[in-house]
């Protein structure tokens, strides 16, 4: 089942999780695919979300948006991560059909998701938005062994003020982090905050395409 309009196309793909759902925006000469999913509480409306599906067409790379299984059906709560595992596996050869390489992304949930698969999944690299290093106020539940596993290239774009890890709370590790300064983890910032929300977002969708380009 395809959907098209003038700027994008949506396709729902049967998985073992129930229909998920893709909406591509398209390069032209495309080099690279940026396959991202939500969070456990949204959807592919987010403000980064949407603004990296505006910006990196213009810079070759084919962004694909990925709503779960879950948020097809109308659920309002995430299943289990290894039920959130199942459906992004069950979309994973219709990002890969075109043949080009396939970056693993999602924000919070989705962030950890793409850690978990990217080496089983043939993954060139992993972007991880305000990936949830904790859960809010409970540090010594870390997360960090799944983004230390990604084992591909990672890039991390944290809020400055995010309650789930603040980058000054991320371990070593070979992967990059970028903050958004005075971001929560949807990278709001407040309106006394010494940037404008239009900036932040500028943050993150710059670091996204110069890292991008790093990749080859």
């Amino acid at each position: 089942m395809t959907k098209a309009t003038s700027e994008e196309t949506s396709e729902i793909i049967g998985t073992d999780a129930g229909d998920a759902r893709i909406t591509w925006h398209r390069a032209s000469r495309a080099r690279l695919v940026l396959a991202v999913s939500h969070g456990a509480g949204g959807g592919i409306e987010a403000r980064d979300l949407q603004a990296l599906a505006e910006v990196l067409p213009r810079h070759q790379v084919t962004v694909a948006l990925v709503e779960q299984p879950w948020r097809v059906a109308g659920k309002k709560l995430a299943p289990a991560p290894k039920t959130l595992d199942v459906g992004w596996r069950g979309i994973w050869p219709a990002l890969a059909k075109g043949g080009l390489p396939v970056i693993s992304g999602g924000r919070s949930a989705g962030a950890r998701v793409a850690c978990r698969t990217a080496v089983e999944l043939g993954a060139h690299a992993v972007l991880a938005l305000s990936f949830p290093l904790h859960p809010p106020g409970k540090p010594e539940k870390s997360r960090a062994d799944e983004l230390l596993g990604s084992g591909v290239p990672t890039l991390v774009v944290q809020g400055g003020n995010d309650p789930f890890g603040k980058p000054e709370e991320f371990p070593d590790g070979s992967f990059e982090l970028v903050e958004v300064p005075y971001g929560d983890h949807g990278f709001a910032v407040p309106k006394r905050a010494g940037i404008t929300q239009e900036e932040a977002v500028t943050v993150i969708t710059d670091a996204v395409v110069t890292w991008a380009r790093s990749l080859g």
